[in-house]
């Protein structure tokens, strides 16, 4: 068998599944309820985040929180801070890419 096959969760639960992390991306599976989500950070990398369901509420920097959603890609610099949450009461999926994989 040539490919790789990566399996992630299909449910409600609070996830951070990350699927893929070689030298090339990091390729992560998110799924947040009501008041979850990530503790602030800097992007260690260029982040790709693919919202597939729900609302996704995040703060970038200093700006104020703006709402994305599903279907929307958004694509974030290595260095910015993020703020990521769902306030929202349907569950928020996410697909986040780092390109270039960071490197530590």
């Amino acid at each position: 068998m040539v490919e790789q096959v990566f399996s992630m969760s299909r449910n409600d639960d609070m996830a951070v599944e990350k699927l893929i992390f070689d030298e090339n991306i990091n390729y992560i599976h998110m799924v947040f309820n009501n008041g979850q989500g990530l503790p602030e950070h800097f992007a260690n990398s260029n982040v790709y985040m693919t919202v597939v369901r729900g609302q996704l509420s995040i703060q970038l920097d200093e700006q104020d929180d703006h709402i994305y959603e599903a279907g929307n890609v958004l694509k974030i610099p290595e260095g910015t801070k993020m703020n990521v949450r769902n306030k929202h009461e349907a569950t928020l999926e996410l697909i986040v890419v780092k390109a270039p994989a960071p490197k530590a």
